[in-house]
């Protein structure tokens, strides 16, 4: 019976841990930056890996990352094709703020709008930071949620590991 429980149990736990392994991005409606209606299955990149990073205004981690990775952007974008997309989940009283702040970061990122956390709500976002790496057939294959200096490093090894044609497990 312990061995059936043990065995009952194992199973669950990876199957929790295995909803990413393949999954591919959600297709929902959001909004770009200037308010214009967007379908998230459009986020592609064919130069290489999407980072999808949900943030807010209000979230300092959100912001320490993305401001950590903004430092060396470009570089990534050069060495490996990534592509990042920032997803505001900001509500509707707070959407007025985004556009403002990505512009006096100077953010190279494509950032769209999820007012209504309908996206977030898809991708199974509980709390900001929430970041996922995307490979270039449109898989998510890794997750990352809250942020500590350094933890854009990590990210920083999987995207060249992606970009190399390399697998990828959480």
């Amino acid at each position: 019976m312990r061995v059936l429980l043990f065995s009952a149990l194992v199973l669950l736990m990876s199957m929790a841990s295995a909803p990413y392994s393949g999954r591919k991005i959600p297709d929902v409606q959001i909004k770009t930056l200037d308010q214009q209606p967007y379908q998230t299955a459009d986020i592609k990149n064919e130069d290489g890996p999407i980072i999808i990073s949900f943030w807010a205004t209000w979230c300092s981690p959100c912001k320490r990352e993305l401001n950590a990775i903004a430092e060396d952007y470009i570089d990534w974008q050069d060495e490996t094709g990534v592509k990042l997309v920032a997803v505001s989940i900001d509500d509707a009283r707070n959407v007025p703020k985004v556009k403002p702040y990505v512009n006096g970061q100077s953010w190279d990122y494509d950032v769209l709008l999820d007012p209504n956390g309908d996206f977030k709500r898809a991708m199974n976002v509980n709390n900001v930071p929430h970041t996922f790496l995307v490979d270039s057939d449109g898989n998510i294959v890794w997750q990352h949620n809250s942020y500590a200096p350094g933890d854009e490093l990590e990210l920083y090894d999987l995207v060249v590991k992606l970009s190399n044609g390399e697998s990828i497990s959480e």
